[in-house]
């Protein structure tokens, strides 16, 4: 199934110096290209006008179907998972700890060569007890195959998320893609600010921290969007464009919910270079039916509707929704079916599990070249690993604040200043 355009020789150099300390330790005998996150970043910009794909590899048939699916466009990808699905308390088998297990293996089965980065996402940091616990368990994470992370503390007050964010980045390996959040993301309220953007980018800036993405909340929602304006392409590109100065890319959240043509307009006007996609992918391997972006069509008493012969079978969909009622579960809360049930869609035959592969992957493609426009950055990534000689790329920015004008103290009469609407209170995990 290989689409790799690149030597050979070029490909076995890049296995060779590209794969960070810990993938090497995990897996020394793999010809999986497990990179660190900022080569996905780099070859997206590098394109222009592309992202990458964050496909949320909720369970298996996602990963294969994603890794496929960037093979076949010879697309560079990011396989993730969030804490909310992954973590401590997970509603999900795939996990931090094994996610990077998977993924190596089966590029290996499946002769994946595309560079691919392991991203933890969304490691929340709602309060700041939860910080001691993090700087445990955060090192964990890269044990176990890591490549990138997002710390996203957005939940707190603007200093608070500073801060958390400036006491936890000594965990993090240089190498590693870093991913920063602004602004819970829950929709059409509490809208990211340039105000409260440029305040975490300059305050870590000054400490010689540069992330790579920075996630705002710019109008979208995790999990099936069934109504409301979705991403406001002005509101970020109008943030993108005034932290120019930093270099960081933007981290679109909530994909699932919006239309091919907001996504394109985001490709194109914004510097985003990542977007994830982690309800769609869910429900397309499942057998639902979606519409063209993904998003599951529901009937008019609000529940799914099951493609007959796609996906599970009905058999095993019929006790999903039998599972799913006697649980209290309905809409966007069927994602807590994964981990339930992880066991026995791998039990089913051979070709349901194809087929629901299969789906995955055709979703993906597509998106990947028509709407992300992220064909042929594997090659880029691959030739930024061979000219940069090493695992690590280094930082795009460099410190341009005075770390005097950015200490504890003056963080917080700072962040005082700041006019900010943080919205409306709930849980918006995804």
């Amino acid at each position: 199934m290989s689409s790799q355009t690149v030597p050979p020789k070029d490909f076995e150099e890049a296995l060779k110096i590209g794969r960070p300390p810990n993938i090497v330790k995990l897996f020394p005998n793999s010809k999986a290209l497990i990179v660190s996150g900022k080569y996905i970043d780099r070859a997206a910009l590098t394109k222009g006008q592309a992202i990458s794909m964050a496909a949320n590899g909720r369970n298996n048939f996602v990963i294969r179907g994603a890794l496929r699916a960037a093979q076949r466009a010879n697309a560079a990808i990011i396989i993730e998972i969030a804490r909310s699905e992954g973590g401590a308390n997970a509603y999900c088998a795939v996990n931090f700890w094994n996610i990077a297990r998977q993924v190596d293996a089966a590029c290996n089965e499946l002769g994946v060569t595309v560079p691919v980065a392991i991203h933890a996402d969304h490691y929340g940091i709602k309060k700041v007890e939860d910080i001691e616990g993090a700087k445990v368990e955060i090192p964990t994470l890269f044990e176990a195959g890591i490549t990138s992370i997002a710390i996203d503390a957005s939940h707190m007050p603007d200093d608070k998320n500073l801060l958390a964010n400036l006491e936890l980045n000594p965990y993090i390996p240089k190498w590693s893609g870093l991913e920063t959040e602004v602004g819970e993301i829950k929709g059409k309220t509490g809208l990211s600010t340039v105000e409260e953007a440029l305040f975490l980018i300059q305050g870590l800036n000054a400490h010689d921290i540069f992330p790579d993405w920075i996630a705002l909340n710019n109008g979208t929602t995790h999990g099936i969007e069934a109504s409301g304006q979705g991403i406001q392409v002005e509101l970020t590109k109008d943030i993108h464009d005034a932290l120019a100065p930093y270099a960081v890319s933007g981290a679109q959240h909530g994909t699932s919910g919006n239309s091919s043509e907001r996504l394109r307009e985001i490709a194109e006007k914004t510097r985003t270079t990542k977007a994830n996609v982690a309800t769609a992918l869910q429900m397309i391997s499942w057998g639902l039916e979606v519409n063209d972006y993904g998003n599951a069509i529901l009937n008019d008493d609000g529940s799914f509707i099951k493609r007959e012969g796609v996906g599970v079978t009905e058999n095993m969909w019929a006790e999903i929704i039998v599972h799913a009622e006697a649980n209290g579960l309905k809409g966007g809360n069927y994602k807590k079916l994964n981990l339930p049930f992880e066991n026995r869609l791998l039990g089913q035959p051979q070709e349901v599990r194809e087929r629901m592969i299969r789906r995955v992957e055709d979703f993906i493609y597509n998106m990947l070249v028509n709407v992300f426009n992220a064909e042929n950055t594997a090659d880029l990534a691959l030739k930024a690993i061979l000219e940069t000689g090493s695992h690590d790329p280094g930082a795009k920015a460099e410190r341009i604040e005075n770390p005097e004008e950015w200490s504890p103290d003056k963080i917080v009469e700072r962040a005082a200043t700041i006019t900010s609407d943080k919205g409306e209170k709930g849980d918006f995990d995804d």
